[in-house]
């Protein structure tokens, strides 16, 4: 089979989240564990890092990797969904994948799949797996896909995990409220093995302790335990209780939301190193300084362009969308242009409610077939008095806000990874 045929039968056999929403979500780990046994289970043959978030789970799955990778570790990292490929969604130390091994991975196992019929996110949890076995990666960082409790990556007993955050997102999957998405997130929590809680949610404190003992992990809140203090010129001072932890240190990740996410990511680090993981501080800024170059990691507040400054990225829900508008805000530029588009699901009136009411719109489709429709954005669009054009793609948008934006313009493209994954520019 050649790789695109090899595509072709994932994408065609199996059910995709990212193409068929809540039908492609099972609601146990059978098939995992099926396709698990038959490679005789790797995911027992290395060490992981698993982590869990409503948001914030990608970019600090991608933080942690690019520090093991500047301590000198065979670093693996699995996340999704993919933006350009899907060989991005499996890595060793920010190299992607190799054509050849998926090719033989769905060659040998092509009438396995057939039996089993996992779904697309199950197949590629194995794959990942049975991959980073055969290249005997030091640790592997894990991204859940889906909650935690019946996500298929929760078959692994981590060195720690981690809880970024909760929010309500998914809600028709994962539950209509922060308690029910938590329950979800919290099933990620292993016997003995310590697990960060990075977003501090008061409502949340004695849930996340009752999980915690009733599983018997060894729970860890983060409050104010860290502080954070900004610097000239881009840079942060980090303490832990007044202790100094890092100095002068810089984020290649340019969003001020990425900085809620330093106080989980480095207490995974600090809880690696209690297992004698071998991480300096100076490794900690070289990693943390590095993160989109050592790791590929795309859709983050990516600028692509200057004069106009053009800027991508992924924020999709609610507390994304909150957050990036407060970055938006703070940049100086003359008129704001916004290019959007939604997946079908996405509750968009409470979205379109914190867009500014002065920016101009771009409300534009794609090609997957979860995205909403022009017609149905635009008519909340116009229940919003937003100023608005529609376009069939996000190119085309894109292509007509530069003909028009001034240099001293911001274009920013926002609203699905869908979306993001079809600029051809990124």
């Amino acid at each position: 089979m050649k790789y695109q045929e090899c595509l072709d039968f994932l994408y065609l056999q199996l059910s995709s989240y990212q193409q068929s929403g809540r039908r492609a979500f099972k609601e146990n780990l059978d098939n995992t564990v099926a396709l698990l046994n038959v490679l005789d289970h790797p995911e027992h043959k290395i060490k992981c890092v698993h982590i869990a978030g409503t948001n914030g789970k990608g970019t600090s799955a991608h933080a942690i990797a690019a520090v093991l990778q500047a301590s000198d570790y065979k670093v693996g990292l699995y996340t999704s969904p993919h933006l350009k490929s899907f060989r991005e969604r499996i890595k060793i130390n920010g190299h992607q994948i190799d054509q050849n091994s998926i090719r033989n991975f769905v060659k040998k196992h092509k009438d396995m799949i057939k039996v089993i019929s996992p779904s697309f996110f199950e197949m590629t949890v194995a794959m990942a797996f049975d991959y980073f076995a055969t290249q005997k990666v030091d640790i592997a960082i894990v991204e859940t896909g889906l909650g935690g409790r019946l996500d298929s990556t929760n078959v692994i007993d981590p060195e720690v995990a981690l809880i970024t955050n909760v929010g309500l997102d998914h809600t028709d999957i994962l539950g209509d409220t922060l308690e029910k998405i938590a329950l979800e997130k919290a099933g990620i929590m292993k016997k003995n093995k310590p697990v960060i809680i990075g977003s501090f949610q008061n409502r949340l404190i004695n849930l996340f302790k009752v999980q915690a003992t009733e599983k018997e992990a060894l729970l860890i809140q983060l409050s104010d335990q860290y502080q954070i203090t900004p610097k000239a010129k881009g840079k942060y001072h980090i303490s832990k209780k007044d202790e100094l932890l890092l100095e002068e240190i810089s984020f290649d990740i340019k969003s001020k939301y990425f900085v809620k996410n330093i106080p989980g990511i480095l207490e995974v680090l600090l809880q690696l190193k209690k297992k004698g993981w071998k991480i300096s501080p100076e490794q900690m800024v070289s990693g943390l300084g590095g993160i989109t170059t050592s790791t590929g990691l795309k859709g983050r507040f990516q600028i692509l362009s200057n004069l106009p400054k053009i800027i991508a990225d992924v924020s999709h829900n609610l507390e994304g969308i909150i957050e990036l508008m407060d970055q938006i805000k703070i940049l100086e530029h003359k008129q704001l242009h916004i290019i959007y588009g939604a997946a079908k699901d996405r509750n968009i009136d409470e979205i379109f409610d914190q867009f500014p009411k002065e920016a101009q719109y771009y409300l534009t489709t794609g090609n997957n077939s979860r995205l909403m429709n022009l017609k149905s954005l635009a008519e909340i669009g116009e229940k919003y008095r937003l100023e608005k054009r529609e376009f069939l793609n996000v190119n085309l948008a894109l292509t007509f806000v530069k003909s028009i934006a001034d240099k001293d313009d911001v274009i920013l493209i926002t609203g699905s990874t869908f979306i993001i994954g079809e600029i051809d520019a990124l």
